[in-house]
């Protein structure tokens, strides 16, 4: 029995749907060409398969009706990226953006520019030892 369809974006749907917000529109030919570009040798029937569920869960809609089918983004990257921001929030910090933003305030993998952005992003300026 096929296992039912996520709601959501799966990660190969997800790295499929990057390529469409970053394009007005893309055939299927040119998205498995850009994949391919990427370093990710995906088959063209795999490539229409995704872009078929994407159409299905409405993240995409196609563009043209002769072949080949163009298809663009139904949903944009901000509308997608909140959501499931969101739902990470949520489920992973217990519904507190703020224990997010500390979690990535201490991660080691932002540089010191990307710290200093989140600070000033938050209010939170260095206090100059001013405790």
């Amino acid at each position: 029995m096929a296992r039912p369809k996520a709601p959501e974006l799966t990660e190969r749907e997800l790295e499929v749907m990057q390529l469409f917000w970053r394009t007005d529109q893309a055939t299927i030919a040119q998205v498995q060409q850009q994949l391919q570009s990427e370093g990710r040798e995906l088959a063209y029937t795999t490539v229409a398969t995704l872009v078929r569920i994407l159409v299905e869960k409405k993240f995409l809609k196609p563009t043209t009706q002769q072949r080949p089918h163009a298809f663009r983004a139904a949903r944009s990257h901000a509308e997608v990226s909140g959501r499931l921001l969101r739902e990470l929030v949520e489920r992973v910090f217990g519904g507190s953006a703020e224990a997010m933003i500390l979690r990535l305030m201490e991660d080691d993998a932002l540089s010191e520019a990307e710290r200093e952005r989140l600070r000033r992003l938050v209010g939170d300026q260095p206090d100059g030892g001013n405790d």
